[in-house]
């Protein structure tokens, strides 16, 4: 049997990818000879042996039944080929598709997404997204469960960390770079894989910003904000779906027949396959929805849901429920064809097996690690920078480097890192050592404190060593399990005794700056009161600390912009720049007015604002032109500025064009991204930006619930953050 499984991979693998067989027939033609138990298997997806990469038996033996379709977490050249072996010698042969949450690097590590959602580069986040499919396919992976595209605008919530913050239009520019790094043109190409928008839909939305938790909110909300960067990721061909954890105003999003047959399958066209999250089907029954493992399958299964992770209530229970007429045959076929399109969208039934000879050459090439040290450069965003404390003065001669991440490999790579490894990255302290040698700066490094309080803290120790500082760099912020799933906060400030850190350094009045390492916007108001310059470098990946060093040295400027609002306390959350005006708001020739929607004891305002960023260098955006006074409703406007660097170094500038119309049938933000453009200037250098606005930037839902452009003023600002700007205007009339 074994040998007959060789020779027929050896005989596909002569054919192109999908060859000349048109794909529906070949999956007409597979679905007749399927039985239910079959369809079923080809819907269940099961777990592997995350540490080893390895099948378990189970999952070897359901392949040679061919009654299994994934697995999630079996990985490695040699793994996958065993495995893949084994499901080529089914009755059926067919292949199975490997998934893996290759969210931010397979082996190479970049910067965690929100980091790289503040690059405002979706060249960079394409190019990132396409070294990790490279990778991960040469080690067997054909699918990963991302991007992450759910709008965030809680800090709260620890999976903030995974997506591209607050905005439905970066999001968007976003979604779509990872989906064409991932996947290419076409996906059945040895160095790409598939890719999966998660987490539909709304999961971002959690009340109290707390991991699985319900949202509530309001057809227009949900498709004005929270659908767009998912609507985005369709039309750029995206492979596949997964459910989110979620109940979306009453029903679960692995039972939601509106969410899924009705906008994503239905008016969407989406023709590739949706699956549940890790056990979510089963969670039906505690949702309240479901009143046993059958009943979860028949929910689910009605709501369209086609593939389940790792409970097994579909492959219990399926055969009984079609025979009961509780599930129709026809929706059992419909998720076995999307599941089937797929892998042969990704060539797997030609080429199911992966050249074992890849990995090495693939793998931490410095090729790769070149493009995680570019990205990891351009994410660091520079919050504050009083009398240029940063760069590093060339007068410095001796740096204390304090606190507990600057040497922490693990928390540098971050979690969902992949296969990466923490004993690859390059931490801040050792970035440092190596680039402070070349400038002879001596570097001590004590750890003083870190996110969690130990009998190892020794803030003391710190403060004296500062005062035989000529400069002071701390290093704080929260540990990688602090961020990501399961992992929400109801308390966002330093963890730790971190800020008691701070402010002993700062005792000693010597130059100094703080680094941020985080996956959150974290309260931070009295460093912003008190240290000279701040640097947040999120959690960096493989090469930061390479990337830290050049920065704070000087050797490269910082350029990256806040994907998030900032918050000055956590009474303000949710907080978004986006929001909508009310009929009080603070009048601004009475700023002190009382009866106006806003706090007694702080501003409204967030501490940095969507958007922010500074450099080593200063940029004056100048001469705003509108194309056109009046458009007609499908009409387009052109809006131009120049941007000049008036510092005396190279650097980036974002600039970026918002949007208002003041008067609309219902309530619009006060502003809304509607373009950005990542430039680099040579001092004194000068360009040009142009952004174009027609009907997919200017419609929205309006009081009829149609997706269309209404007549009146627009006005538009370009400016480098989601405050002050440029401001022109133009009308669109009937």
């Amino acid at each position: 049997m074994k040998i007959i499984a060789v020779l027929y991979a050896v005989a596909l693998a002569a054919l192109p990818a999908c060859a000349s067989q048109d794909i529906e027939s070949r999956i007409d033609d597979i679905l007749s000879k399927m039985t239910l138990e079959e369809k079923l298997g080809q819907m269940q997806q099961l777990d592997g042996n995350y540490d080893s990469g390895a099948a378990t038996p189970e999952v070897m033996g359901l392949a040679r039944k061919g009654l299994i379709g994934s697995t999630l977490n079996v990985r490695g050249a040699k793994n996958t080929n065993e495995l893949q072996r084994a499901a080529m010698e089914s009755r059926l042969k067919i292949p199975m598709i490997f998934g893996f949450d290759v969210i931010h690097g397979y082996k190479t590590v970049f910067p965690v997404p929100l980091a790289e959602a503040s690059t405002f580069s979706p060249k960079i986040v394409e190019e990132d997204s396409a070294v990790a499919a490279r990778e991960a396919r040469s080690s067997g992976v054909h699918w990963t469960f991302a991007p992450m595209m759910d709008i965030a605008r809680d800090p709260r919530w620890g999976r903030i960390v995974e997506g591209s913050g607050e905005d439905p239009y970066l999001g968007s520019a976003m979604a779509r770079a990872r989906v064409r790094g991932f996947q290419g043109k076409d996906y059945s190409a040895p160095d790409k894989i598939a890719a999966c928008a998660k987490h539909w839909a709304a999961y971002g939305a959690a009340e109290a910003g707390r991991d699985y938790n319900t949202v509530d909110m309001s057809e227009r909300t949900l498709r004005q904000v929270y659908l767009r960067p998912f609507k985005a990721a369709v039309d750029e061909g995206i492979a596949t779906f997964m459910g989110g954890f979620d109940s979306l105003n009453g029903i679960p999003a692995s039972a939601n027949e509106w969410l899924t047959r009705g906008i994503l399958k239905g008016e969407w066209k989406f023709d590739g396959f949706v699956v549940s999250d890790y056990t979510s089907v089963k969670e039906l029954i505690c949702h309240g929805i479901a009143a046993d493992d059958a009943d979860a399958a028949r929910v689910a299964l009605n709501g369209g849901m086609d593939m389940e992770m790792v409970s097994k209530v579909y492959n219990e229970n399926g055969v009984a429920l079609v025979k009961d007429k509780l599930v129709a045959k026809k929706d059992i076929d419909d998720a076995v064809r999307r599941i089937l399109r797929v892998k042969m969208r990704a060539g797997l039934f030609d080429k199911p097996y992966v050249d074992e000879s890849l990995e090495k050459t693939e793998i931490l090439s410095p090729e790769n690690r070149g493009a995680a040290y570019r990205s990891a450069v351009a994410s660091f965003v520079l919050l504050k920078n009083d009398k240029n404390t940063l760069p590093i003065p060339s007068g410095v001669k001796k740096m204390l480097l304090a606190g507990d991440l600057a040497d922490d490999t693990t928390s540098t790579i971050a979690s969902w890192c992949g296969d990466g490894v923490p004993s690859d990255a390059i931490t801040v302290l050792r970035g440092l050592v190596a680039r402070a040698a070349r400038a002879g700066v001596e570097i001590k490094y004590v750890r003083g404190a870190g996110p969690y309080v130990s009998k190892d803290d020794d803030i003391a120790a710190a403060a004296a060593a500062a005062k035989d500082a000529d400069f002071i760099l701390a290093v704080v912020g929260e540990n990688a399990d602090m961020t990501g799933e399961a992992t929400s906060r109801s308390d966002i400030s330093l963890p730790g005794r971190q800020l008691e850190l701070v402010q002993a350094l700062a005792a000693a009045g010597k130059p100094m700056a703080v680094v941020l390492m985080n996956g959150r916007p974290v309260e931070i108001n009295w460093l912003t009161a008190n240290v000279p310059a701040i640097l947040e470098i999120w959690y960096p990946g493989t090469m930061g600390g390479t990337a830290v060093a050049d920065v704070l040295f000087g050797d490269k400027s910082p350029g990256g912009k806040l994907p998030v609002s900032w918050p000055r306390a956590l009474g303000q959350v949710p907080i978004y720049y986006n929001h909508l005006n009310t009929g009080r708001p603070i009048p601004l020739d009475k700023p002190d007015e009382k009866y106006a929607s806003r706090y007694l004891d702080i501003p409204n305002t967030p501490l940095y604002p969507f958007g922010y960023g500074l450099s080593y260098s200063r940029f004056a955006i100048s001469d705003l032109a509108v194309s056109a006074s009046t458009i007609p409703l499908n009409g387009t406007v052109t809006v131009t500025a120049s941007v000049q660097n008036m510092g005396d170094r190279s650097a980036d500038e974002v600039v970026q064009l918002y949007i208002r119309q003041p008067v609309a049938s219902v309530s619009r933000p006060v502003r809304e991204l509607k373009g950005f453009e990542r430039v680099t200037l040579a001092p004194a250098e000068k360009k040009t930006v142009k952004f174009t606005l027609g009907p997919d930037e200017l419609a929205y839902y309006g009081k009829d619930m149609k997706f269309s452009v209404e007549p009146g003023i627009f006005k538009v600002w370009v400016s480098n953050s989601s405050e002050d700007g440029l401001e022109g205007q133009f009308l669109v009339a009937k």
